[in-house]
């Protein structure tokens, strides 16, 4: 029962979503090419953006998911993303001494 109250009170939320007309979208609109330019230029657009009042990090309007979906990869797998850290590895050997390992009666 608590599922299904969870489940209809999500559902009623993703109701609330802002949706966008497709009619509403200009045809020179920003589409996937220029989201994946948008989030390779992340990094530099957003500390720009921080001292000048023009420069914005994600373009509106834009033609929607193709736009979004570009801004993705261009922050994740071509941006900041996909720097790679510099990992050290190292194997450890501990040498322990064996004790008498013989089992002992405790009657003795």
């Amino acid at each position: 029962m608590t599922r299904l109250a969870i489940l209809a009170a999500t559902a009623t939320l993703a109701g609330c979503a802002a949706t966008q007309d497709a009619a509403a979208v200009a045809p020179q609109a920003p589409g996937f090419w220029l989201g994946l330019w948008h989030g390779f230029i992340f990094p530099i657009a957003w500390i720009v953006s921080l001292f000048a009042g023009k420069v914005a990090i994600y373009a509106v309007p834009n033609n929607g998911g193709w736009y979004d979906f570009g801004y993705f990869l261009g922050i994740v797998v071509f941006g900041v993303g996909a720097r790679k850290s510099h990992t050290v590895y190292r194997d450890r050997v501990v040498h322990v001494p064996l004790k008498d390992a013989t089992p002992r009666n405790p009657q003795e």
